[in-house]
């Protein structure tokens, strides 16, 4: 089927007021992990309004819904949860109510992520006003929730539980104008520290853990400062970026860039102010390029020089997730968030390229404001991470990225995304899925997956 492009255009622009409505109604709907509620009836109801079928909530709480007839499967993501706003004192205005103006919508959630959740459920009403949805497919668009704390738990329950795998998805995440094959992966890991305390006035008498977790930190800052020369007692997680150290994957770990860690919180225990600490332990925020695995960045720590001479006193260890949805769901995880990279030729990449290609050319667009940010290739890579951790780098399922906003506007106050951005993406979204390839799909669209942990996580 080839789509008549300039019909997709023009729809794409004539929703542009709906979606911008419905984007403000999200926004307006304080929404973090496990609070999804209010703004998960929000997204059902427009569903509904516009013809979806079955739509409705999976058992942790996903709102999905349906459009179509067929037995094969293409969906759509986007996670409808958020951070929390930090110091209100940042915002020039009210997060959860903002405001708009010609070029932007103002507010928590806009451009991560449930900016990409108004573009998917117009993109896929213009898929069926056009007739545009391919032959034996339905079209999933997933509202997912708990993303911003445990990427892709939400698609470890749809497969898991829901049994339900696509034949390939698309990520709303924002992706400045690029179409992204992939991304970094990412795992949290605990250390603690025994001590013994005794009072303040004669330390000697005790073991202050938080001393021997100082000597640990430096040793963590080292690890993500070093270089890897041969003298260097350290070797920094640039290692990785060199043929040397990473044969098989310096390659894709340069795509995707080196590996990163940073001590994220620290804990201790102490009888009172006027003693030493007894106990002590950290949060790292570790991530992961290609080559690098759960095990070999667990073992990196534990092979720290400090780490070593505090032996036993030492615990390395992943953190596991277990906090219940909002609807009272536990679906306990590993905080660990694999790796993937799919290759550009793959069919399901090759669509969202021709359709941008066709629609709007071989370069990113998008607000002026925002040129120098999108100077860079249509096709690359996140820096943050996904729900893709889970579509891709545990299952395996094809997952490539285009999406609303800008990077740079996650986690930030003041937080903004693009009216032109939800056009030119529910465009692309029904253009791309009428161009699937479905004769040129193959099995083997994976360039780098770090794959599962040996845990049977079901």
């Amino acid at each position: 089927m080839t789509p008549d492009f300039n019909a997709i255009k023009t729809a794409a622009c004539d929703y542009q007021k709906d979606m911008v409505a419905f984007l403000r109604k999200m926004i307006s709907y304080p929404s973090e992990s496990c609070e999804e509620g209010a703004v998960a009836e929000c997204i059902r109801a427009e569903m509904e309004k516009l013809g979806f079928q079955d739509v409705g909530f999976d058992g942790l709480g996903n709102v999905i819904g349906w459009m179509g007839e067929g037995e094969k499967i293409i969906a759509i993501d986007s996670h409808i949860d958020t951070v929390g706003i930090g110091n209100i004192e940042n915002w020039t205005h009210d997060p959860y109510e903002g405001y708009e103006d010609d070029e932007v919508i103002y507010g928590r959630g806009g451009s991560d992520q449930e900016g990409g959740m108004a573009a998917a459920v117009y993109g896929t009403r213009i898929m069926a006003d056009l007739g545009l949805i391919p032959e034996g497919y339905r079209i999933m668009v997933v509202g997912s929730v708990m993303e911003e704390d445990c990427d892709g738990l939400c698609w470890q329950y749809i497969v898991n539980k829901d049994g339900i795998r696509p034949e390939f998805v698309i990520s709303t995440e924002p992706t400045d104008g690029g179409i992204y094959r992939g991304h970094r992966g990412r795992m949290e890991i605990r250390v603690d520290v025994k001590g013994v305390s005794c009072h303040g006035s004669a330390p000697e008498r005790g073991d202050n853990a938080i001393f021997k977790m100082a000597d640990i930190i430096a040793d963590v800052r080292a690890l993500n400062n070093n270089g890897c020369g041969d003298s260097t007692v350290i070797p920094g997680l640039v290692k990785m970026l060199d043929p040397k150290f990473n044969p098989d994957h310096y390659e894709d770990a340069r795509f995707l860039g080196r590996g990163t860690c940073t001590v994220s919180q620290i804990f201790y225990t102490s009888p009172s102010r006027c003693a030493v600490a007894d106990s002590c332990a950290i949060s790292i925020d570790r991530r992961m390029t290609a080559g690098e695995t759960w095990d070999s960045c667990l073992e990196e720590i534990r092979n720290l020089p400090s780490v070593k001479k505090y032996g036993e006193d030492v615990k390395v260890s992943m953190y596991m997730y277990d906090r219940p949805s909002w609807k009272g769901t536990v679906y306990e995880t590993e905080a660990y968030f694999p790796t993937w990279i799919n290759k550009e030729s793959a069919a399901h990449v090759k669509a969202l390229v021709d359709a941008h290609k066709a629609l709007f050319g071989d370069k990113r667009i998008g607000p002026k404001s925002q040129e120098v940010l999108r100077d860079r290739p249509l096709t690359d890579k996140w820096t943050f991470s996904t729900n893709g951790v889970a579509i891709q780098g545990r299952y395996g399922i094809p997952c490539v990225g285009f999406g609303p906003g800008a990077e740079s506007q996650a986690h930030a106050p003041n937080e903004i995304t693009f009216k032109q951005d939800l056009v030119t993406c529910a465009a692309l979204y029904a253009a791309a899925i009428a161009l699937y390839p479905d004769e040129e799909k193959t099995g083997d669209v994976t360039q780098f997956r770090a794959g599962k942990t040996d845990n049977n996580i079901e």
